[in-house]
């Protein structure tokens, strides 16, 4: 697990200023007051920004960050932001938005923007109730192939759902591949079997056939889209409605996105310890070949 999402962390790293108070230098000490009192805010501002607020200086509160150990500054309020962001953040309010809105022109299209997306997501998620949750979970695990498939900006939420379901679900399959249409990849799917299809409006003709061809075939059948209803000829076992209101011309992904969060976290629970597991061998498996950056040390190549 990423130590930075260890809601445990932030509580552990006060204490231990705490605990340090008295052995750190005047400025350092007014540093660490000033964390300890206002931890919120100091993992939503920027140094400058804490700088600013306090009258100690950035470089004031860099010191501090060496002085625990931390090798730069965003280090050490890692722990600080995950945790305003994973736990706490519904308890600030949207005042934020009103101060972006009025700060200038810009701000207040960022303030849409996000009022937007915190909408959508709001929404897409009210509609994902968990009884429908567990049912697309238990659909999922019993079938004998699970496929995915979408098309255009959809394939990228696609990609994303198979890279990690792939980790409690090793038979969950992504179409199209290489290039060619998804009918290309259910020549022979059957009754044992399940499609899950991502489209929003304009709704793509190749998803459209592969919703079809599923369901003549006696598959079970999972539609994720902005619409329960796309198209005639389509018989569905569960529709995730999503919201995709947008302030430009496409189609906002951003509840879609929320909604496949949500399903993900059901599929890899119900699917312990084994998805663990693999998830645990994959990581190991990248690092000993190279696959992440790590300090400033170049990525390896393979002989």
């Amino acid at each position: 697990m990423d130590p930075h999402l260890d809601p445990k962390q932030t509580a552990r790293l006060i204490q231990h200023l705490k605990d340090q108070m008295d052995a750190l230098p005047p400025k350092l000490k007014a540093a660490a007051k000033y964390v300890i009192d206002h931890p919120g805010d100091f993992g939503l501002d920027t140094v400058r920004v804490s700088a600013a607020k306090t009258g100690i200086s950035a470089n004031g509160f860099v010191r501090l960050a060496q002085h625990l150990g931390y090798d730069t500054f965003e280090a050490f309020r890692a722990p600080f932001r995950a945790a305003l962001t994973t736990t706490h953040e519904a308890d600030l309010g949207q005042d934020w938005l009103d101060r972006t809105s009025a700060e200038s022109p810009a701000g207040a299209l960022q303030a849409a923007a996000a009022r937007n997306q915190l909408n959508i997501t709001s929404r897409s998620l009210r509609l994902m109730t968990a009884e429908r949750s567990q049912a697309i979970t238990e659909t999922l695990l019993s079938a004998n192939r699970c496929i995915v498939t979408a098309t255009r900006s959809s394939y990228a939420l696609a990609y994303y759902f198979h890279y990690v379901g792939r980790m409690a679900l090793p038979r969950l399959e992504l179409v199209p591949r290489h290039m060619g249409a998804a009918l290309d990849d259910l020549l022979e799917i059957g009754p044992q079997d399940c499609l899950i299809a991502l489209t929003f409006a304009p709704y793509s003709a190749s998803t459209i056939q592969a919703l079809r061809l599923a369901g003549d075939r006696g598959a079970k059948v999972i539609l994720i889209s902005d619409s329960e209803v796309i198209a005639p000829g389509i018989r569905t076992d569960h529709v995730l409605a999503v919201a995709a209101n947008s302030l430009h011309p496409f189609g906002a992904i951003g509840g879609a996105m929320a909604g496949l969060e949500c399903l993900l976290t059901h599929l890899i629970e119900a699917a312990r310890p084994e998805a663990l597991r693999r998830i645990e061998a994959y990581d190991a498996l990248r690092q000993d070949s190279g696959a992440y950056w790590s300090g400033p040390k170049l990525p390896r190549v393979g002989s």
